[in-house]
């Protein structure tokens, strides 16, 4: 243990709270000392200073046999910064009530009066007993249980005793344990997928770290102890400088505070500390699978001996082996290799084995994993053919295909398949529409696949497809170009043929590309179809593709996809096939509905906006709920789509998506009208009714309404709360989407009003908008406004970047969460 430079003695206060105060604050602030070294002079020094309490406070108040006990992480001698002080004030029960609140109260208050947080209690053996008999956190606490001060003895007894009790008692209270512990996972997710995870409270956090080890200290089943070590020292260390940089007892490793922390630990950035908090996570997650499968086989073979005894009066066999595949056996409930597998001179072993094990819906046991790994033969290049069948299987068996390939993962077979997928390991996504790490999200999006291959002709192009989509975002540049490169060189690895393998290729390059045409691009245009369709090339490239597309929006989190964004890939998918099998495309604009073509009317015969509200009725957006469909028609005239949104922010509806488009009414009754298409919810509360939106929107385009001043008045009676900075607007030119407009995307922080700053700043530059096409991702705005001059020209290159320079300028000025 490393020693404290400083004095816990008389020189340095003896009991006097300022001595502790300044020696702890020297401790924490000096930057050499870091990590489990910190920890331990930490706890040495409170040991110090509650011992000299504990003394005083004895001989204060008279009372003999007692002890003063750390339990906890205090008891295992790991304090972070802000840990809290877990104490038993242990007696023998002789000592009177008075006498016991005295000598309680002259040691807690002095660590209260610190602002240290503390956990205490005061019992004696027998009701340390009792109590932790009944109450599992109590139990757990008290097996890491640590001397302190007092009677030796006392203490002693206590950890004998406690320790005894909980090795008699496991059988009953480790399945308590274990669902303890899946409830935990339940409620706060798993920290290793996380982005702001909770570092003790998520799944594979140190809660769960101490979990296995009051697994260990049963002697039942032990957990793999490679790494685990380690990965727990890590997530201490991050918590330690969570601590030191929020000044507060918290375990959220919240967005905001990650840069601070990663400078903290001396880390390059962010990135690299996310990183290795999920591989840290990965590895408890993964040995607290392993040991809690394991204590089920004890638990079940404990209770399955005396009846077996009963009924046949002789020794019980071994556990019965079922044959799964050549090499490959299920036995008590895992799955594992036969007697006479041979790894080494059997390279497809691996993939069999797990392939066999997904579509059986069965673990694979850890003592065949490690077998595999320390022997399996390395595949020839290209695969053989069935180890690219067997990998196809392992992808396509749903669900059960992700712990089968976490156990892989976990063992290094992945990375020993598919060298490339090193790069995406436990790489964090920083973004909230994300839910998984990049590895998790690409065996996500095959599991999503999996259950829509019967949609397509080629299931493996699409499962390997799937798999790969994302894995160029291990490098600098765009992803997709970057994938596409590593795809071709995997799929060739495996086996495909050139033909097949240009195919993933081509998935892989244009995985974006269905959903980011489909909800920012304007499919009436016949450049947009003919792009989609010259990228795909095929109609059985588009069915897989849009399958893909599906799959990736699902895996990714329920901000990415809704029965209203499958429609639109669906509209564009049907659109794209009828171009490749040789029809025209239709320069018309698509046909208006019957109530379409109701507003127009009513708008042009009363010139002014005429509003529908009505709820969506399918049902069917669970992912991501839309609220309503509002439809307002509005004679052609300037101005309409910035007041248009603004009348919404003003009455707190949040814009989901939007379609904004010019209707030119059929003779006789001629005319333009403005035809908007929006999907709103209610930021809170209900919806404002129809008729008030209405006038709003009447007195807004007569001018007797100032939005921009309104606008303002609320957002400085009500400021934002302090959380991450929002990156600046990103404002671009699409080159070559429309042939008769010109197409400029924003992308910006999702906030109140922000469309009808964009709307007016795009009316204050003069230029007209044709169509826009709106959609929000999570927190982030993702915006096309198709814009032609007074003229109805598109803008020159010199028009185009004046205006996005002034969009960028006026967006500028959009205060982001501070």
């Amino acid at each position: 243990m490393t020693s404290v430079e400083v004095s816990t003695g008389a020189n340095d206060g003896d009991s006097e709270p300022g001595g502790y105060a300044a020696a702890r604050l020297r401790l924490l602030t000096e930057k050499g000392r870091s990590g489990p070294p910190r920890r331990a002079a930490l706890s040495e020094l409170t040991d110090g200073w509650l011992a000299t309490l504990f003394a005083g406070a004895a001989e204060g108040s008279g009372v003999g046999g007692a002890a003063l006990v750390a339990v906890g992480g205090y008891g295992r001698g790991e304090l972070s910064p802000r840990s809290d002080l877990d104490l038993l004030l242990l007696h023998d029960g002789r000592a009177d009530a008075g006498a016991l609140a005295l000598l309680a109260d002259r040691i807690w208050y002095p660590v209260w009066d610190l602002g240290l947080a503390l956990d205490h209690s005061v019992r004696t053996p027998a009701q340390a007993r009792k109590t932790a008999g009944e109450d599992l956190k109590v139990q757990l606490g008290l097996l890491d249980a640590r001397h302190v001060a007092g009677d030796l003895a006392l203490t002693t007894a206590l950890r004998t005793t406690v320790l005894a009790d909980w090795r008699n008692t496991a059988p009953r209270r480790l399945p308590e344990l274990d669902e303890l512990c899946r409830e935990r996972a339940q409620r706060q997710g798993e920290l290793q997928y996380l982005l702001e995870g909770d570092l003790k409270e998520a799944r594979g956090g140190l809660r769960d770290a101490t979990a296995l080890r009051a697994v260990a200290a049963s002697w039942l089943a032990d957990a793999p102890r490679e790494g685990l070590a380690e990965a727990r020292r890590r997530l201490l260390d991050v918590r330690d400088a969570l601590h030191l940089c929020t000044g507060r007892a918290t375990d959220r490793l919240a967005l905001q505070e990650q840069d601070a922390v990663a400078a903290e630990l001396g880390l390059l950035d962010a990135d690299v500390m996310i990183r290795q908090v999920s591989e840290s996570a990965r590895v408890i997650s993964y040995a607290g699978d392993v040991t809690w499968r394991e204590v089920g086989r004890v638990l079940r073979a404990r209770s399955a001996r005396p009846r077996l005894r009963q009924l046949f009066g002789g020794r019980p066999g071994g556990p019965e082996r079922t044959p799964l595949a050549e090499g490959v056996v299920e036995q008590d409930g895992e799955v594992g290799l036969a007697l006479a597998a041979r790894p080494e001179k059997d390279p497809v072993l691996v993939l069999r084995a797990a392939a066999a094990a997904a579509e059986a819906g069965l673990p694979i046991s850890l003592h065949a994993v490690r077998h595999l790994a320390s022997t399996a033969k390395p595949l020839p290049t290209p695969w053989p053919a069935e180890a690219r069948d067997r990998l196809v299987s392992l992808l396509g068996a749903g669900e059960s295909t992700v712990p089968v390939w976490e156990a892989l993962e976990a063992e290094g077979l992945i990375t020993a398949l598919l060298p490339d997928w090193e790069r995406v390991r436990c790489r964090p996504q920083r973004n909230a529409v994300h839910t998984w790490t990049v590895d998790r999200h690409l065996v996500e999006t095959a599991v999503r696949a999996s259950h829509l291959t019967r949609r397509v002709h080629r299931p493996d192009l699409l499962l390997v497809a799937a798999l790969l989509h994302d894995i160029g975002k291990g490098w600098p540049g765009d992803h997709a170009v970057a994938g596409e490169t590593i795809a071709r060189d995997v799929a060739t690895r495996i086996g495909f043929d050139t033909a097949d393998v240009a195919v993933i290729a081509t998935l892989v390059r244009h995985h974006l590309l269905l959903i980011e045409t489909a909800t920012r691009r304007d499919l009436d245009d016949p450049v947009t179809v003919r792009s989609v369709a010259d990228a795909v090339g095929s109609t059985g490239t588009l069915e897989l593709l849009h399958a893909l597309t599906e799959a990736d929006a699902l895996a990714t989190g329920p901000a990415a996809w809704s029965s209203w964004r499958g429609s639109l890939v669906a509209d564009l998918v049907k659109r794209a096939a009828a171009v490749l099998a040789g029809k025209p495309v239709d320069p018309e604009p698509a046909a208006v509905t019957a109530e379409q073509e109701r507003l127009a009317v009513e708008a042009h015969r009363t010139g002014g906006p005429v509003l529908a509200l009505r709820a969506r009725t399918d049902g069917s957006d669970e992912h991501e709920p839309l609220g309503v469909e509002l439809l307002v028609a509005v004679p052609d005239q300037p101005g309409v789509l910035p007041v248009t949104a603004g009348v919404l922010a003003l009455h707190r509806l949040t814009v989901r998506a939007a379609d904004l488009r010019a209707v030119e009414l059929p003779d006789p009754v001629g005319g333009s009208v403005l035809l908007l298409d929006w999907r709103v919810a209610a930021a809170y509360g209900s919806l404002p009714q129809a008729a008030r939106l209405r006038a709003d929107l009447v007195r807004a385009l007569e001018g007797s309404l100032d939005i921009a001043a309104r606008l303002a008045e609320r957002e400085a009676a009500y400021p934002r709360r302090r959380g991450a900075q929002a990156p600046p607007a990103r404002v671009t030119v699409a080159p070559s989407a429309s042939r008769h407009a010109t197409v400029i995307e924003v992308r910006a922080q999702d906030v109140p009003g922000l469309l009808h700053r964009i709307g007016h700043a795009l009316e204050s530059a003069g230029v007209r908008v044709r169509s826009a096409h709106v959609s929000t991702l999570g927190s982030n705005a993702v915006d096309a406004f198709y814009v032609t001059d007074a003229r109805g020209a598109a803008l020159d290159a010199g028009e185009a970047a004046r205006l996005t320079g002034q969009l960028e300028s006026a967006l500028g000025e959009v205060p982001g969460p501070a």
